[in-house]
């Protein structure tokens, strides 16, 4: 890290600062303004205790944010490079002995949309944790109303672990909502009402279906890491870490759950509308069928051609009748059976 304290113009308009942090080992944190960054990263840099570190979350979306990293962070360039840039996937690795990653989060709203999802960037390494991210997101705002509201934190992994659980518990809310809005539509598909869900099941089966493919890399990236853990890492945060990740496996795992839970109940309303359909159908084709006598006998005596049987006896119309009648029958019999016998 490296900072002066008179090359700063700290303007969180400009540079995207939205909050900053100093902790110390068994202390909360204490917040930074702007105008105590530079001392903060000094101080940091050159003091010998062993355990304090600082905490920076910023605006990505801000036009001097990335001129203020690159003039007053020692950020690695291929962490710069990240920046900026939508990632289709979350991972975690090490780069140069720092914890570099790349989270896929919720944004606050918390509206089930597939716009929800937003990057957030994070750069840990013993004395420091930067976090970015260009739409509010709701983990990272937990974590922040958890350290104002007095909790401790001993590493900067401490905090990412933090931070990964809000993930893991966000997704857990997501997934109970979730089932809830699913039971609501499965009654009622139970009660005949197939229509009114379907949509609604198609959207939240697709918001699942990318919040999974997002996410799913994440436990292994972290298990990978903690195959090889940076030398500052406590035991402590490997094991939060690795408990946090294990928490997020099961997250996955209920979610996928449901995926097939919804896809299962969507083949079913398929299958119910299907039946309809054919129910319809028959009964089209069966009022066709049932029409068909009384219309070739209607089209045949409609002809001005001599020799139309029939019309001289006085009785003739109610002897067509009763033949289109019992032809009628018959043929209606004879769909019936071949239905029933299918």
């Amino acid at each position: 890290m490296t900072a002066t304290a008179s090359a700063i113009s700290f303007q969180s308009d400009n540079t995207g600062f939205i909050c900053g942090f100093r902790f110390e080992p068994g202390k909360p944190g204490v917040a930074l303004d702007s105008s105590e960054i530079a001392d903060a990263l000094q101080r940091a840099e050159n003091e010998d205790a062993d355990d304090a570190f600082i905490w920076l979350h910023f605006n990505l979306s801000r036009a001097g944010c990335m001129r203020w990293l690159q003039g007053h962070l020692d950020l690695p360039e291929s962490f710069l490079e990240l920046l900026g840039e939508e990632a289709h996937s979350t991972r975690i690795e090490q780069q140069d002995g720092a914890l570099v990653a790349v989270f896929n989060d919720v944004i606050f709203d918390f509206e089930r949309t597939p716009t929800q999802v937003a990057t957030q960037w994070v750069y840990a390494h013993r004395r420091l944790l930067v976090t970015l991210r260009r739409k509010p997101l709701h983990s990272v705002d937990r974590l922040r109303e958890c350290v104002r509201s007095g909790e401790t934190f001993r590493s900067p992994a401490d905090l990412l672990g933090h931070l990964m659980c809000d993930q893991a518990d966000l997704m857990t809310q997501i997934v109970r909502t979730t089932g809830i809005d699913i039971d609501r539509i499965e009654d009622r598909f139970l009660a005949s009402k197939i229509t009114s869900g379907r949509q609604e099941l198609a959207g939240t089966r697709r918001v699942l279906v990318r919040l999974q493919r997002m996410l799913a890399p994440e436990p292994g990236s972290v298990f990978r890491l903690l195959a090889r853990p940076p030398a500052w890492l406590h035991p402590e945060d490997v094991q939060q870490l690795r408990e946090s990740t294990e928490e997020f496996s099961v997250v996955l795992r209920d979610m996928s759950g449901l995926i097939e839970r919804i896809k299962l109940l969507q083949e079913e309303v398929i299958a119910r509308l299907d039946e309809q359909n054919n129910r319809t159908l028959f009964t089209l084709t069966l009022v066709t069928v049932l029409a068909l006598p009384i219309n070739i006998v209607a089209g045949l005596f409609g002809m001005n051609v001599g020799g139309v049987p029939l019309a001289d006896n006085h009785h003739g119309f109610w002897l067509m009748v009763g033949l289109v009648a019992a032809f009628t029958c018959i043929v209606a019999w004879w769909v019936v059976r071949r239905r029933n016998n299918q």
